[in-house]
């Protein structure tokens, strides 16, 4: 199985993992891109990261496992209409043997203005027994290495936070 090296990017930021169109379906009645489509994008970033661990379709063949969602939170920072290029940029604020946890930004491709933030925590599963499992040995040192180069990074702002009203 071919791995991606890890990106010397990935020591100085985020990793650009996903770049993409909003599509004319993912625009909603108010002429922006709807709520549930900016999932698809981070989830569309969240496989390319999956890629670069090892986790791509020869490296789930090979393993057998694969990668769940246990939680996903979304701000909704900016309006994106239809045609418009985004970029998904990934920073890993941690992980373990069987989890990573990830910051998603989305932007306009190749600017700095934040559009929306996503933050998930994933869970590495055996896909035999369906239950979650140590990464496998081809792919444990990529997750630690990319925690690694991403540890020393700024804790972004929109990761963390809690949602209720006010007391």
């Amino acid at each position: 199985m071919a791995l991606r090296p890890v990106p010397e990017s990935a020591a100085s930021g985020p990793l650009t993992v996903w770049q993409g169109t909003v599509l004319p379906a993912w625009v909603d009645y108010n002429g922006h891109m709807n709520d549930a489509c900016y999932m698809v994008a981070f989830s569309l970033a969240t496989d390319a990261l999956m890629g670069h661990v090892g986790l791509d379709a020869a490296g789930r063949a090979a393993t057998g496992h694969s990668i769940f969602t246990l939680e996903a939170h979304i701000n909704y920072l900016g309006e994106v209409a239809e045609g418009v290029a985004i970029e998904v940029r990934t920073q890993i604020l941690g992980s373990d043997a069987k989890r990573m946890h990830i910051y998603n930004s989305m932007h306009r491709a190749g600017e700095p203005a934040l559009l929306a933030a996503n933050e998930q925590m994933l869970l590495n599963v055996d896909m035999r027994t369906r239950r979650s499992a140590r990464f496998a040995p081809s792919v444990a040192p990529r997750v630690l290495a990319l925690s690694t180069a991403h540890r020393d990074l700024p804790w972004p702002e929109y990761a963390g936070r809690r949602m209720g009203l006010p007391a």
